[in-house]
């Protein structure tokens, strides 16, 4: 949704007070199993979750490598405007028109660019919110791009009809034990819910997924059906979160991704790289938008823009 955590409390924050439709486009937020996982988590089928365990197969870009050598500028390109609101580097072909998510200076790396997917379900599902504390580990970090592999954890409290629940992500290769899922291999998208009561495999980035117990999704035909289905969802789920915002656009309902649950959403993913380039286990105070302990993050929580890109607001 944004590029620093500043930037998604700002822009949620101006959406409130505009009275605006919004929408992020995670498109697997619409999508009907995910909605009934989610309505069957809430009710409890898995008991208390206390950990939960999401994975990407990206980067599928360079990562963890030095600025590249620069390169005289093509001419269809308008590169100042490219870099925007960036800090002025000269042209260099490492980074357009795809591989910028990568770079510090314009993207956030593997987790930025697939967190609000790939973790969707679990802040859906467990009503994740500011994170107490986050710790990443990986291959190294540089001033440049992200790493070509990390792991994070994420500590979140207790919330209500929630147990105090612990979320790692794992990209660039890394994955959890697959004998949490009693599987051999893992794909390369999934999740895993651990609850007191039993445990859910999803292996992709939404969709069905597999109870441990052999419990199957439709034997829970107590649990009723809360959440609204789109009735494109049954075919198509991108066309069914546009369709979803089109609809709260013209006054029917509401867009489920709007920006009061994205915004935060995406807060607590991008918290994972400030602890990443940090080094350290940071614990976040999210009324005042800050790390406690570690007064160095504030750069990283809200970016400087370059001159004749200032915040005027």
């Amino acid at each position: 949704m944004t590029h620093t955590v500043w930037e998604a409390r700002t822009l949620t924050q101006l959406a409130k007070k505009a009275k605006v439709v919004t929408q992020m486009g995670n498109q697997g937020h619409s999508e009907v199993s995910s909605r009934r996982l989610v309505e069957l988590i809430r009710s409890g089928v898995l008991g208390e979750v206390t950990e939960a365990h999401v994975w990407t197969n990206r980067p599928i870009w360079p990562q963890g490598i030095a600025r590249p050598a620069n390169k005289p500028v093509p001419e269809h390109l308008d590169w100042d405007l490219w870099l925007g609101p960036a800090p002025w580097r000269e042209y260099h072909d490492g980074c357009v028109p795809f591989n910028w998510r990568a770079y510090w200076d314009f993207g956030t790396g593997a987790l930025g660019d697939m967190g609000c997917h790939n973790m969707d379900l679990a802040f859906f599902a467990l009503d994740l919110k500011d994170p107490l504390a986050v710790t990443g580990e990986s291959s190294g970090v540089n001033s440049e791009t992200a790493p070509k592999w990390s792991v994070i954890q994420y500590e979140f409290g207790k919330r209500k009809g929630h147990a105090p629940t612990r979320l790692t992500w794992y990209d660039g290769g890394k994955k959890p034990n697959p004998a949490l899922a009693k599987v051999a291999e893992l794909p390369e998208n999934g999740y895993i819910f651990v609850g007191t009561k039993d445990t859910l495999f999803v292996p992709s980035y939404w969709g069905r997924g597999s109870f441990l117990s052999g419990a199957k999704m439709e034997d829970f035909t107590n649990v009723p059906v809360t959440l609204p289905r789109h009735p494109a969802a049954e075919k198509d789920n991108d066309a069914a979160q546009h369709l979803e915002w089109i609809d709260a656009c013209k006054g029917n309902g509401k867009a489920l991704a709007n920006f009061d649950y994205a915004g935060p959403m995406t807060e607590a993913v991008l918290l994972g790289n400030v602890a990443l380039r940090l080094n350290k286990r940071i614990e976040w105070d999210a009324k005042k938008l800050r790390v406690k302990n570690a007064p160095e993050a504030a750069s990283l929580i809200r970016s400087e823009y370059r001159k004749g890109w200032e915040w005027n607001g």
